[in-house]
């Protein structure tokens, strides 16, 4: 089982409007933008955005997962992220920096449960 793969499935397309896409990943569909100062509305999240939610929602579920497999007592879970890119190269971030709270565990514990992310 652990050599099976997950295949994740998404689409984007753009919708007439410059600077705006239509993205869908299993039935559910949302907006993306392109930020205001690269030209597009800047109304919806931004691609970026979306990637840093990725990455901070994936922290939260796999700190929740670790702390239900080791018996931790996890009330709560968040993720501040936060990603540093130049305006003329936004492709790639220079830095990206995560903090995790987490309610419920000593000290011991919530550094054991993120070191587990960490070590993914």
């Amino acid at each position: 089982m652990a050599d099976e793969l997950i295949v994740t499935q998404a689409r984007s397309q753009t919708i007439g409007i410059p600077g705006r896409s239509l993205s869908s990943a299993r039935g559910h569909h949302f907006i993306v933008d392109e930020p205001a100062y690269g030209g597009g509305p800047g109304e919806a999240l931004t691609p970026a955005e979306i990637f840093l939610a990725g990455v901070s929602s994936c922290g939260v579920l796999l700190v929740q997962s670790f702390a239900q497999q080791s018996g931790v007592p996890l009330q709560r879970a968040e993720a501040a992220i936060e990603g540093v890119r130049q305006r003329n190269d936004p492709a790639n971030f220079q830095s990206v920096h995560v903090r995790f709270e987490l309610l419920g565990p000593t000290q011991a514990q919530a550094e054991q449960l993120v070191e587990a992310y960490k070590h993914r």
